[in-house]
Parts: C-alpha cells; sequence; structure tokens
C-alpha cells in the first residue's frame, strides 16, 4: 500500500490556466509529484452556474482520489469562488482541499499602500463575492473593485498569438481599475497571467499585480506540513496530466503555459455538461 507521503499532489482546473499555477509549484516544490487535470470538455467554467460548477468540482475531485491524491488543489477561480467550501466538506476525513481565493486576497492585502484593490475575474467569480469577503478578512479597511472579463479567458484559451483583440479587450476591463485608481491588481483567473505584460502595461508601472501560482505554492507547502504528508527533500518529482478534451490539443496549449514539455496527456470521460445539469435541475425538484 502506497504512503500518503508517496502519493501525487492533485491540480485541477477549468482548462489549461491552472498550469500557471502547477508552474510555480514544481519551481517550489520540485521534490512533489503531481498530477493535473484540465476539464477541456467543458471550458469555459466563468459562466457556469454555481450548481454547475459545484458538481463538476466533485466530479474532478473524486477523480483525482481514485487516481490517489494526497492533497487537491483547486486551480480555477470560478469552481473555487463556488465550491471550495462544500467541497471540503464533502472531502473531510480524506484530503486536505486549497483554493486559490484566500491566498490571493491574503496576498493583495500585504501588498496594497492604498487599500484600494482591484479584482479581475470571471462573471461567476464576481458575482459570488467570494473575493469581497476573502478581502474583507485580511483587509477590513480595503475597498475592492471588480470587473467581470467574460471575453478573456476564451480568448487566452485558444492559443492564438496575441494580437488586437486581446489588447481591446485588455482595455476595456482596465478602464474601471483606472478609473478607481486601484494600486494592486488581483488576477482572479489563472488564465490571465499569460498577458501580465499586457494588463501591467495598460495598468501602469506602480500597480502591483498579484496572481495566484506564487501564493498557491506556499500554501500548498504549509497545508502538507500541517498533515505530515510531504515528501523529502533531495528527490526530484514528477509531473502527469489528465484532460477532459482532445490529449493532442492540451499538450499543444499547454505547454505555453507550463513553460515545460508536457509528456504524455490521458484523455478522461466526464458527465457532459447538459447531462449534470438536468440531474441537478432534478435534484432540486426533489
Amino acid at each position: 500500500m502506497t504512503a500518503a507521503s508517496d502519493r501525487p499532489i492533485a491540480v485541477f482546473d477549468s482548462g489549461v490556466g491552472g498550469l500557471t499555477v502547477l508552474h510555480e509549484c514544481l519551481v517550489s516544490l520540485p521534490h512533489e509529484d503531481f498530477l493535473y487535470l484540465g476539464d477541456t470538455a467543458r471550458f469555459p467554467y466563468g459562466l457556469r452556474s454555481s450548481e454547475e460548477l459545484r458538481g463538476f468540482s466533485f466530479e474532478l475531485a473524486e477523480m483525482l482520489l481514485d487516481h490517489g491524491a494526497k492533497l487537491v488543489v483547486v486551480a480555477c477561480n470560478s469552481a473555487t469562488a463556488a465550491a471550495l467550501p462544500v467541497l471540503r466538506e464533502h472531502l473531510q476525513g480524506r484530503v486536505g482541499v486549497v483554493g486559490v481565493v484566500g491566498p490571493e486576497s491574503r496576498l493583495a492585502a500585504e501588498v496594497t499602500r492604498s487599500g484600494r484593490v482591484g479584482l479581475l475575474a470571471t462573471p461567476s467569480t464576481v458575482e459570488s463575492g467570494a473575493y469581497d469577503r476573502a478581502l474583507a478578512a485580511a483587509a477590513p479597511g480595503a475597498t475592492l473593485t471588480s470587473v467581470a472579463a467574460p471575453a478573456l479567458a476564451p480568448l487566452i484559451q485558444a492559443g492564438d498569438e496575441v494580437d488586437e483583440r486581446v489588447v481591446g479587450e485588455v482595455e476595456r476591463v482596465c478602464a474601471p481599475l483606472r478609473a478607481a485608481e486601484v494600486d494592486t491588481v488581483i488576477l482572479g483567473c489563472t488564465h490571465y497571467p499569460l498577458v501580465r505584460p499586457i494588463l501591467q502595461r495598460e495598468l501602469g508601472r506602480g500597480v502591483e499585480i498579484v496572481s495566484s501560482g506564487a501564493a498557491i505554492a506556499e500554501e500548498v507547502h504549509a497545508e502538507l506540513a500541517a498533515r505530515g504528508v510531504g515528501r523529502p527533500e533531495g528527490r526530484r518529482g514528477s509531473y502527469r496530466f489528465l484532460c477532459s478534451g482532445h490529449p493532442d490539443a492540451f499538450r499543444r496549449l499547454g505547454t505555453r503555459f507550463l513553460q515545460l514539455p508536457l509528456g504524455e496527456v490521458r484523455h478522461v470521460e466526464v458527465t457532459p455538461a447538459e447531462r449534470l445539469a438536468t440531474a441537478l435541475a432534478g435534484t432540486a425538484a426533489a
């Protein structure tokens, strides 16, 4: 029987955006093994209902536990905002769960000078109010200006070269943040770090940009230590990939996000979004 410490850390996301989180974890915890699951068949998550996102999260977490995960990292901001508390309750006693909202908010609270913080995120993340609550807990005197960016993650996920569409969308979503004179901006979607240089140019050099990668890596390390399931340092860890969409498409795009070779990507079956939505509706009616 495999010891708990020898099992992989599992990371899941709606697509390839969470690979920006995985990259930071691989750099900070090179001795750990990782298993990444990209739900590309049901991307994007940003316009999904909270009920759908909770259903997706439960299904993916159970799948990763079947693969021996010792810790689950929810690298999708939309899924974290909608499902983290109930997912932790669901998996209580079996495995720890780390999400992206809390670590980012705490980091933003540390670096803001004026207390005026901005958020760029998907519509579902903004509507959830998760960042409002997390920032209020970390910095009670801070104010949050939230901007929904429904088009930005799909443009980045498409994998095309940065063009005027991306630049135009960045200009549009940054305008309210500049008007609010924020000095710190949280990137509330793991896709956004891929266009960080464009965002920084639009926001200005004086604005601090906070993304989830480094903050999550610290949280993962702390969770492993608290549970006593960390691997000993000095070994070279491995990383593997699963996706619900086409493996070749995931590999081509994922290499750009991870900035490391991906190797084999295995396909896994998930419940079609339409079928899951119907099942959830039936459960609610009952």
